[in-house]
């Protein structure tokens, strides 16, 4: 793909950095909206003069909106400028969360979030977009190691800040606060970002839009459905099948477009096609942990919602120590032996959290999240990386969007793969001798999907992504 604009061939380092970080910025913002208001909600429902269940659906329509627009994101960049996309992407989600924070009704709400979701779904692939392209291939792992915290922190900060801004201030503060740090990040990205845009402007496939996203929504709604108390499961099997056939046929016209909205030519590359399929089973373990262990920790132990915030701490402790270890891991070890034995780890991890009983040591059930969230940390920077490290430039666009579209999609489906584990769990453990059994079970399960996520990553070279780890002449 070309731009119109004049590039250097090798951006240099501290621009490029400063470009991640600030989409890493973004990327924090529009995760943690997305799990922020959960503890809100009951404050919400009241001044809305309605249930609190029936905020769920302000959850919803924001997950939903990023499944549906993330595809497009791709064709919309092209077309118009990555600079401007991305810029006018920050400037809706704000000014979305300021609707969301003076609605005075559920419609008014819900609305606002689909336009948080909109803003949110040009962000991110956009902004990953730009950062793979201004960074240098020897500063790959630095950079994508600084997109990767957002994803890992926002799901296990979201909470406890949304309870803390609950208790002590109002709930509409959860959205104030996205104001200055939106208006900031878009004049970051006026100085920062090139102004990218294809020569050729292929028409718009509304084919394939359609049938993608119609196929993410049925499919995302779903593992929403999955992930409430009280699943309504002729809904959640109604949408899953529907979400899965169309989704067939999606593909099938993907393959056979001439323009597609998403290329698939990428999946022939095999570092990315096991960035897609393996790290997307390793993606959906990841997600499944955060809905689990607070239910866990609250209904199998008995703790306040307090200690079972404080106990995933751990976790984000975990996170924070890794990130300055990626680089010399890699480059001592190298990509398929550390996506091998730090997945045998992560899984581990994963699956330890089945031998948590109320009497165990706090101390010790930390120090099982604590190696947990370094693995993840460590396994979700390296698949990240790797998925790019053969993709050529003129592919890089679709490339970025399927992988931007895949990741959704299977941080979503991580939450339904919990919720049904717990649900089997609830079939066949014995709950009544232990309230935490069926939460021991369902944590099995999510160690076994995380470990089967190793089978792709056992096909790759011996020295796969070595390029990538090499200190800059």
């Amino acid at each position: 793909m070309s731009a119109t604009a004049p590039q250097a061939a090798e951006p240099a380092a501290p621009a490029s950095l400063a470009v991640a970080l600030l989409v890493a910025g973004t990327f924090f913002m529009e995760n943690l909206d997305a799990t922020v208001i959960t503890p809100a909600l009951p404050h919400m429902a009241a001044s809305f003069g309605v249930a609190p269940v029936d905020l769920n659906v302000g959850v919803s329509a924001y997950m939903l909106t990023l499944g549906v627009f993330i595809p497009i994101s791709g064709w919309i960049a092209d077309r118009y400028g990555s600079r401007r996309v991305f810029t006018a992407a920050i400037l809706l989600f704000t000014l979305a969360s300021l609707l969301c924070a003076v609605a005075q009704s559920l419609p008014q709400f819900v609305a606002a979030r689909i336009l948080q979701g909109a803003g949110g779904a040009m962000m991110v692939p956009v902004g990953r977009l730009v950062v793979l392209r201004v960074t240098p291939r020897h500063d790959l792992v630095r950079a994508i190691a600084a997109l990767t915290w957002p994803a890992l922190v926002a799901p296990v900060l979201g909470p406890p800040l949304g309870g803390l801004i609950t208790d002590h201030a109002d709930w509409r503060w959860i959205f104030y606060l996205n104001l200055p740090l939106g208006l900031l990040a878009c004049a970051a990205a006026l100085r920062l970002f090139p102004d990218e845009r294809a020569d050729a402007r292929p028409p718009f496939d509304w084919p394939g839009f359609v049938l993608t996203g119609a196929a993410l929504f049925g499919l995302l709604w779903a593992a929403e459905e999955l992930s409430r108390p009280q699943v309504d499961w002729a809904q959640a099997g109604a949408f899953g099948l529907a979400g899965a056939a169309l989704l067939a046929l999606s593909l099938r016209h993907l393959r056979r477009a001439a323009a597609p909205m998403i290329g698939l030519a990428s999946l022939r590359v095999p570092t990315f096609a096991v960035a897609i399929w393996g790290g997307s089973l390793f993606r959906m373990g990841v997600s499944a942990a955060p809905f689990l262990l607070p239910l866990m920790f609250q209904l199998g132990f008995g703790y306040t919602a307090a200690q079972a915030g404080a106990m995933l701490m751990a976790v984000f402790a975990g996170n924070l120590l890794m990130k300055p270890l990626t680089t010399p891991i890699l480059r001592r070890w190298g990509f398929k032996p550390v996506l091998l034995g730090n997945g045998l780890l992560n899984a581990a991890a994963l699956a330890a959290c089945a031998l948590f009983t109320r009497e165990a040591s706090p101390a010790l059930m930390c120090a099982v999240l604590f190696v947990g969230g370094m693995t993840r940390s460590m396994q979700f920077t390296t698949f990240n990386t790797i998925a790019f490290a053969d993709v050529d430039r003129a592919q890089m666009n679709a490339a970025n969007t399927l992988f931007s579209t895949a990741f959704q999609l299977a941080m979503g489906l991580g939450v339904a793969l919990g919720a049904i584990a717990l649900r089997l769990g609830e079939r066949w453990a014995d709950a009544a001798a232990s309230p935490a059994a069926p939460f021991q079970f369902a944590f099995v399960v999510v160690g076994l999907v995380s470990l089967a996520s190793l089978w792709d990553s056992l096909r790759l070279g011996r020295g796969v992504g070595e390029h990538l780890v090499k200190r800059a002449p």
